[in-house]
């Protein structure tokens, strides 16, 4: 659909934010971050981040784990390649340009698959989740942080009416849980472990999977 997001739409959205994305979101989305990457550290051994971005979750993963790192932004990933150079993360074993619907890892490499605010920003969903769970390892888990549409009421208004201009800016606002709810029970190889309210306001859920 025209109105909807598109791959080449989202590299170029991202591509523009990555000289401030630190300085606009890196305050706001970090309860989701230190979240996610708390859970990420305690189940350990080697993690994908997907949408790793500039790199600003690194420093917070153990030294311990193995991170693999992919975004589809060039200039997002040469901000994360610094970071890991002047940081001397040694941990961090490649960070690469990548498509989150089509990973470029055998199946059953990572323990943990970790996507922060990036559902709600690819053009299919479904088939992106479903690619998170092939490179799992079985009993690995998947680790979510997205924003989830309001069911009803004055946000959902709001999400439909600014839904627009924010696929222009890389994302869809008014995208609901049940969509969630959906894949997961077509999928049948994931079980729900978790589903908690993030800061700000709850806009936002970490959502945890476990593949079978």
């Amino acid at each position: 659909m025209g109105t909807d997001i598109s791959r080449t739409g989202v590299a170029k959205a991202y591509a523009a934010w990555a000289p401030i994305y630190d300085f606009v979101f890196g305050k706001v989305f970090d309860p989701g971050r230190q979240s996610t990457i708390e859970i990420a550290n305690a189940i350990g051994g080697r993690i994908l981040d997907v949408g790793v971005g500039t790199g600003l979750s690194l420093v917070d993963y153990a030294p311990t784990t193995r991170l693999c790192g992919v975004d589809i932004s060039e200039p997002m990933l040469r901000k994360a390649q610094e970071r890991v150079r002047t940081l001397n993360l040694c941990n961090v074993e490649t960070l690469c340009v990548m498509d989150a619907k089509h990973l470029a890892f055998p199946d059953g490499t990572f323990d943990v698959v970790v996507a922060q605010y990036v559902i709600t920003a690819v053009p299919d969903p479904e088939a992106t989740l479903d690619d998170f769970v092939r490179v799992l390892k079985p009993g690995g888990e998947l680790i979510l942080v997205n924003h989830i549409g309001a069911e009803s009421g004055p946000r959902k208004i709001f999400e439909l009416a600014f839904a627009p201009l924010a696929r222009r800016l890389g994302w869809r606002p008014e995208f609901p849980w049940g969509r969630l709810v959906s894949w997961a029970q077509r999928h049948g190889g994931v079980s729900l472990l978790e589903r908690r309210p993030m800061p700000p306001m709850g806009h936002f859920s970490l959502i945890r999977y476990r593949k079978m």
